[in-house]
């Protein structure tokens, strides 16, 4: 079984992840906005497609996010025999 701050270290490190996909992929999509920017057709779909996705990865990372609280919340109550 693995120790309680196994778990926090591995719950740590998954959030840096997840935030940093969001990052990163938040980052590309206002590149292709960019480079879109001049075509007025394109770049409204884009801007259209690119706002739905920012919500959309936002929401899917902070449910990420929470579920990996609960995990580790999980793991310290199992730690602590169910003291909090």
């Amino acid at each position: 079984m693995p120790s309680y701050r196994d778990v926090q270290s591995a719950v740590r490190v998954e959030k840096f992840r997840i935030w940093f996909a969001w990052l990163s992929g938040n980052a590309i999509m206002l590149i292709i906005a960019g480079a879109t920017r001049n075509v007025s057709v394109v770049s409204t779909i884009t801007q259209i497609l690119f706002t739905v996705c920012f919500f959309l990865l936002t929401f899917v990372a902070i449910r990420m996010a929470n579920a990996l609280n609960r995990k580790a919340l999980a793991a310290r109550r199992e730690v602590l025999d169910g003291d909090l």
